[in-house]
């Protein structure tokens, strides 16, 4: 019995190719890197929203923004206005100063030819300009020009005045201390009664002005204070009523640096208009007064007159009431939103 052979040419199964299994991703949070540029992108946007935010808050609250403002404005502008007020009539002090001269009476018996000689023995002495003589004749229709005097000095049948010389110091560095060798160099000479430093009175102006300009500096110190105060109890009042919203913010990762910008340039905010407000307010307060001051400047034949606010004064007074504001703000937000903690 013949055994069952299979077919010779059977077809061979082949392999099936399988597929490669796709990877699957698993699904979650992955880290990522950040570029710079899209940080800077993302700082500066954040900045321009907390301007924004801190218009629109100062807009919403009219009436309180302006009654900060205002208080502020009266904190800045009276100090800086004595100090400008001091500075200029110092620098009419110094002008003054520069312009000192000293008198050298003469003695009734000192003939015309000698005062002469007198004069030209002065001006050679050592720390002497320029020495001039006004006898009394000049002297006396000088004093009838000016002193309005001049009917009852006609009336005397001799002339009281007495010849003087005018001496200019080349220097006056250190004062009328300074100029006391010289005034006993010239008491010595022959002829001469009495010599007067017309510098006495200038120094008695600079040592008042300094009594001011010290008050002015006590008084800046006192209101930069309650400046400081004002500002930081406006921030704190803003941020209380702020408390839901930052607690929200932190609740989702929001960071100090984050919370506390709008409130820091709310501060910055309120220091400039404080300071731009205090800029014209000095300027008409000081034209206001120049009518004045003119006024009593010419009774004493003096073109005296306040000048304007210096630009340069200005412009620091706006940046320092911004500084302050800053950090009247910076007080108060690093005290009280470190406070706002979510439980």
């Amino acid at each position: 019995m013949a055994a069952n052979k299979g077919p010779r040419n059977a077809t061979p199964i082949k392999a099936s190719r399988q597929k490669p299994e796709r990877v699957r991703r698993v699904a979650g949070a992955h880290s990522a890197r950040t570029s710079l540029q899209d940080r800077f992108r993302s700082w500066r946007q954040h900045h321009q929203d907390s301007f924004k935010d801190a218009l629109q808050r100062l807009n919403a609250a009219r009436t309180s923004s302006a009654m900060t403002i205002l208080v502020m404005t009266i904190a800045l502008a009276l100090p800086m206005g004595l100090s400008v007020l001091i500075n200029q009539v110092k620098q009419l002090g110094v002008n003054w100063q520069e312009a000192a001269q000293i008198s050298v009476y003469l003695t009734d018996s000192v003939s015309a030819e000698q005062q002469q000689a007198l004069t030209e023995q002065v001006g050679q002495l050592a720390g002497v300009a320029n020495a001039q003589l006004l006898d009394k004749d000049l002297a006396l229709a000088e004093f009838q020009q000016h002193a309005g005097m001049g009917d009852a000095l006609l009336q005397l049948d001799y002339n009281p005045l007495p010849s003087v010389i005018v001496v200019t110091p080349k220097s006056i560095e250190g004062g009328a201390a300074a100029l006391e060798p010289l005034r006993d160099r010239l008491v010595a000479l022959d002829g001469v009664d009495q010599v007067q430093i017309d510098l006495l009175w200038v120094e008695r102006l600079s040592a008042i002005l300094a009594m001011f300009e010290r008050f002015a500096s006590g008084l800046a110190v006192l209101l930069i204070i309650a400046l400081l105060l004002v500002m930081a109890n406006t921030i704190r009042l803003a941020i209380e009523s702020r408390r839901e919203e930052i607690l929200v913010i932190k609740l989702v990762g929001g960071t100090d640096a984050f919370v506390r910008r709008p409130f820091l340039y709310i501060g910055v905010l309120y220091g400039l208009l404080a300071g731009l407000l205090a800029w014209v307010l000095l300027a008409l307060g000081l034209a206001w007064l120049n009518v004045t001051v003119e006024r009593v400047a010419a009774l004493y034949q003096s073109d005296f007159a306040l000048f304007g606010m210096p630009f340069t004064d200005g412009l620091a007074l706006v940046f320092g009431a911004m500084l302050l504001g800053l950090a009247g703000a910076w007080l108060a937000v690093g005290q009280h939103v470190r406070a706002i903690e979510p439980q």
